[in-house]
């Protein structure tokens, strides 16, 4: 931060419910005023020191002290109460304004580290930290997924999120999901499963098996997903382009306070009956100018499988939808 100056105040009378309160848990009100408001929060005890621009940094103390009064005929603060105290500020920061420096990104989880490939790759995962709905278009092997699924990952340890949603739609491609054995959960089990790969491989089998039993990571059809609204999670929704429209927007509107949505897709392999649009291919165009939602496009050359997987998109490109030469 530039022409940065620091405000220090005491919140009184010193109350250690009132001030775990306005914390939140694991200081997820703290971190959603400095995420929003582009300031750093300290404190020891009741004593705290907020740093950012002049005018941010005075008006990001005052929410916190005014959330500190509602505290006082409050046992709990919402994300929801974090958020309006701060749009009331009028000095909310738009993720826009974070510009990707071409600088170096690793994403840790407690398996590995993963360090994204290419600059398409780093300004994916740049923008997957700055925006709260991001958008990765692209073929088949170019990281969408895995990256997604690491940054997830990594936002479960460093505590930014309470819970990750992994979502797909269960479209079939080229068979019928009814012909195949099991109740519904096993059906779509198969459509799953890369998911599941991931998860594996950042965090173990046996932490993973742990986690979905407590909740705290959700593998779900798309289906699911309605007339839920999701606070503090990490939402995956893959193979989008296989989304309707009315599907896509039920989703969109499910995100909730103090959480990010990444929804990955190729939009050249929709399985979705013909004469009906994809919803990826409809958000695109929709939403590419919208403030706060970030896209990522991502190309043949991007493609960090087996060198003949580029080989083989590029080939497809050169080919019109019909079989004939494009």
């Amino acid at each position: 931060m530039t022409n940065t100056t620091a405000r220090e105040f005491d919140l009184t009378p010193a109350d250690t419910r009132r001030l775990a309160t306005v914390c939140g848990q694991f200081d997820e009100h703290l971190k959603q005023i400095e995420r929003r408001m582009d300031v750093r929060i300290g404190r020891r005890g009741h004593h705290f020191r907020v740093e950012g621009p002049e005018e941010r940094a005075h008006a990001a103390a005052e929410v916190v002290r005014h959330l500190y009064r509602e505290t006082g005929a409050a046992d709990d603060l919402s994300p929801e109460t974090v958020h309006l105290f701060i749009r009331e500020s009028g000095f909310e920061r738009l993720p826009d304004d974070t510009v990707f420096d071409g600088g170096n990104v690793v994403i840790t989880t407690p398996k590995l580290k993963a360090k994204p490939r290419g600059e398409n790759q780093q300004r994916y995962v740049h923008s997957i930290r700055n925006h709260d709905i991001n958008f990765g278009i692209g073929p088949a092997g170019t990281g969408k997924t895995w990256l997604a699924v690491a940054c997830a990952v990594e936002a479960l340890k460093d505590e930014q999120v309470k819970r990750i949603l992994l979502v797909r739609p269960a479209v079939e491609a080229g068979e019928k999901l009814g012909f195949l054995p099991g109740d519904l959960a096993q059906k779509v089990d198969p459509y799953l499963r890369p998911l599941y790969d991931a998860l594996y491989e950042m965090l173990g089998f046996e932490q993973v098996t742990r986690l979905i039993e407590k909740s705290v990571i959700e593998i779900a059809p798309l289906a699911f997903m309605r007339g839920r609204t999701l606070n503090n999670a990490f939402i995956i929704l893959d193979e989008s382009q296989n989304t309707t429209r009315e599907q896509m927007k039920m989703f969109l509107t499910r995100i909730g306070f103090g959480s990010t949505a990444v929804i990955t897709g190729d939009s050249t392999q929709v399985d979705l009956p013909k004469g009906q649009q994809s919803g990826l291919v409809h958000a695109s165009a929709v939403l590419d100018n919208v403030p706060g939602i970030g896209f990522t496009r991502f190309e043949a050359k991007d493609v960090v499988r087996h060198p003949l997987v580029q080989r083989i998109v590029e080939a497809y490109d050169r080919f019109g939808e019909d079989g004939s030469p494009g």
